[in-house]
């Protein structure tokens, strides 16, 4: 078994300074290479076209202890026009969206008198459930075909992005916000001060901030490296989330642990002017339980990048051994953790034949830098593959019910690096499988082969 022991954190320099307190950025997390953008999909008439590759390198900042890439390619590049992530695509995230609406009027009281504005509101996945509650809403979305789908639900829909100059305009035009959500978008700004100081200047006197991202914690511990990727310019752990929104005058007066893409965290915000919402205990729980774990030290980051190296190494394994006999892989969704493993491991179609998306403008195009093409769900069934590699793993249990059906004639992996052992679906332990330490979510077989 490699050893993942070690206290020294490669130090290199960067020639960048930390987005936030702006700290020289020296110390490596992860080298991934080179990628390209993972939502720039490819076009059959631009398969020769050259595609641009940007260095894919975490690092910390040890003064702050931000976890982040540099900046290669604008926000205005990332999200174009072109820009093909619809979060209404998936059932199970609907579903938490819904939920979400739901708590946030039970909890706060939210009626038609107040306004609910969300950053980055995509195609109206979640604003749609406040529109049915008669409740006033406000999206703020950068990707203008993605808005344009949200206003279709019924969601007014402003095609910005977000700082401090737009949360001025828009305060003016249309109110302060009651309750200002932000769901994975945090780490998706290159300019976070820029970004937190405008949710100060647009959150109403008495409101409320709701941000949801993935937790670093699982990130590092879980070894989800490819949930690293250019449009992650973040990775954000509470001690750091907690010490940027104080910088900008908000309090975080509650936390909630997600298990959301493979485990998040849900912070609650408001002006450190406003005593109405007192500090709950969850909040120095996990701060110290991240100071406890060494969060704010060097020797935390220390071992992840050769954890990752030895998932590579364990998943070409897999492939080139599936390959040698003579099996069919092919892979399921197009996500940006899909491209990003994909890209790092040097997978293309020698060894993916192709994979399936159930979003219709990922259809039809090949993932980037991999050119793996992308078709209908309806493929599998015509091509009976003997593996299906379920590629968003945060979406594992949604998929493996949607494509029950190739267990009429081959399997569907994953892995879950959660759980002590290896299991399908339903989180029963399998038998007849080597199990892949330190592995990252993917990588194990469904329907599985039981004990007698």
């Amino acid at each position: 078994m490699p050893n993942y022991s070690g206290n020294n954190l490669k130090s290199k320099t960067s020639g960048s300074r930390c987005r936030f307190c702006s700290h020289e950025l020296k110390y490596s997390v992860v080298d991934l290479g080179m990628s390209p953008l993972c939502q720039k999909h490819v076009k059959p008439e631009n398969a020769n076209d050259l595609e641009k590759f940007y260095p894919l390198h975490a690092y910390v900042c040890p003064h702050c202890w931000l976890v982040q890439l540099e900046e290669f390619a604008s926000s205005e590049e990332i999200f174009a026009d072109d820009y093909a992530y619809f979060s209404s695509y998936s059932d199970s995230w609907l579903k938490h969206a819904h939920k979400y609406s739901n708590s946030m009027v039970e909890r706060f009281g939210f009626d038609k008198n107040n306004l609910v504005v969300e950053i980055a509101s995509n195609d109206g996945y979640l604003l749609q459930w406040f529109v049915e509650k008669d409740i006033p809403v406000l999206g703020v979305e950068p990707a203008a075909n993605v808005a344009e789908a949200g206003k279709e639900k019924g969601v007014r829909t402003e095609v910005l992005f977000f700082g401090k100059d737009t949360a001025r305009r828009l305060s003016a035009q249309y109110g302060k916000a009651d309750l200002l959500i932000g769901n994975n978008v945090l780490a998706h700004v290159p300019d976070i001060n820029d970004f937190v100081g405008g949710m100060k200047i647009m959150l109403g006197e008495r409101g409320v901030i709701t941000m949801e991202f993935p937790h670093l914690q699982q990130l590092m511990e879980q070894n989800q490296f490819d949930t690293i990727y250019h449009e992650h310019f973040s990775y954000l752990s509470f001690v750091a989330a907690n010490r940027i929104f104080g910088h900008h005058g908000i309090i975080l007066f509650d936390v909630e642990e997600l298990p959301s893409h493979g485990g998040s965290l849900r912070i609650f915000g408001r002006h450190v002017e406003d005593d109405s919402k007192p500090v709950r205990e969850s909040v120095g729980e996990l701060l110290n339980r991240e100071r406890n774990l060494g969060f704010e030290s060097l020797e935390y980051y220390a071992a992840f990048e050769e954890k990752v190296k030895e998932t590579k190494r364990k998943l070409l394994e897999f492939l080139i051994q599936a390959k040698r006999e003579g099996k069919t892989v092919v892979g399921y969704g197009a996500p940006g953790k899909g491209n990003t493993l994909l890209n790092y491991c040097g997978i293309r179609t020698d060894f993916l034949d192709y994979t399936v998306d159930r979003s219709p403008h990922k259809q039809g195009n090949f993932l980037p830098g991999t050119h793996i093409p992308i078709y209908h769900p309806d493929k599998i069934r015509e091509t009976r593959p003997d593996y299906v590699l379920i590629l968003p793993w945060n979406l594992k249990k949604e998929i493996s019910r949607q494509m029950a059906y190739v267990a009429e004639w081959g399997k569907i992996c994953y892995s879950d690096s959660r759980s002590s052992g290896v299991g399908d679906a339903c989180g029963r332990r399998m038998s007849g499988i080597r199990k892949l330490e330190n592995c990252h979510p993917l990588l194990f077989l469904h329907p599985p082969r039981f004990d007698s």
